[in-house]
């Protein structure tokens, strides 16, 4: 598809610029767009913000509310309309996000019965599209609203499991590469096994799509010998997220061959102000321009 800006001087002359990036956790795309914001004039646009208020908000206080709701001291005061409760999501802690999502297996392990489990799996799906889709009146609000020219996009690690990267009509891909330049971080293999050490330490939720985590699923309910009942929650999550890594990174490679740029972890990591990011994504135009 073609690429928002087609060269390197078009990007440094456009008087609004505007990025989506993409890629695993942990490669600093938040640490980006957190620094084009604090320049003044870029608007940080969180998919997973977006997905956890407006999409997701509801859901959250509910569950949190289900869980007051065993405590009779607490339930009183609920019916009574005496307290109220929600989460306190931000930007930097989108972690009642993640306890909605949840984890199948054993109750008794704070694990969900399966089916509610890929229910809130449903969920977010929508609510990531949707959230992918709300780009462009975004770009619009953080415009004719509040005055900033230039927009991130600060997308979750699952992006890449709500699109088809090989699709030329993908409606998600097509909205964003046609109001953003789209770019991929990518991360060494050794990025790779440091977060699945990271995991292994403090397993979190994630989002896989059916097709990936159905099978999974009941490949490792059979090798572990036990059932959707008794299965330990943060094993199965901890087994999910090493094989994520390998069912996602063609997925990012494809979505950046097709869609977008590819920069680097290491020249994410060496960005230390706007113009700084400016000269990384020109570089990343370059080479795209050299391609075969």
């Amino acid at each position: 598809m073609p690429l928002l800006y087609d060269s390197p001087a078009a990007w440094e002359a456009a008087p609004d610029k505007r990025l989506a990036v993409f890629g695993m956790s942990g490669l600093g795309k938040t640490r980006l767009a957190a620094l084009l914001r604090g320049a003044g004039d870029w608007y940080h646009y969180s998919i997973d913000y977006r997905i956890g208020t407006a999409y997701m908000g509801e859901h959250i206080n509910d569950n949190l509310k289900r869980q007051a709701m065993q405590v009779p001291f607490l339930a009183e005061l609920l019916r009574s309309d005496s307290i109220y409760i929600s989460s306190n999501i931000s930007f930097g802690n989108l972690a009642p996000l993640s306890t909605f999502l949840g984890k199948p297996g054993d109750p008794a392990r704070g694990g969900l019965p399966f089916d509610e489990y890929m229910r809130r799996q449903a969920l977010h799906r929508r609510a990531e599209i949707n959230a992918l889709l709300d780009t462009p009146s975004f770009i619009a609000r953080a415009r004719d609203l509040y005055g900033y020219p230039h927009f991130i996009a600060d997308t979750g690690g699952s992006i890449c499991e709500v699109v088809d990267p090989d699709d030329p009509a993908d409606e998600v891909l097509r909205t964003l590469s046609g109001t953003c330049l789209m770019v991929w971080i990518e991360g060494p293999e050794s990025h790779t096994a440091e977060l699945i050490r990271r995991f292994e330490r403090d397993p979190k939720p994630m989002y896989y799509k059916p097709e990936f985590l159905l099978p999974l699923w009941q490949a490792w309910l059979d090798a572990q010998g036990v059932t959707a009942e008794t299965a330990d929650p943060d094993a199965f999550i901890r087994h999910a997220y090493r094989r994520a890594m390998a069912h996602r990174a063609p997925l990012y490679a494809a979505m950046a061959r097709n869609w977008g740029v590819t920069v680097t972890a290491a020249e994410v990591e060496a960005v230390r102000d706007a113009a700084d990011a400016v000269a990384m994504v020109a570089a990343a135009l370059g080479r795209a321009a050299a391609r075969p």
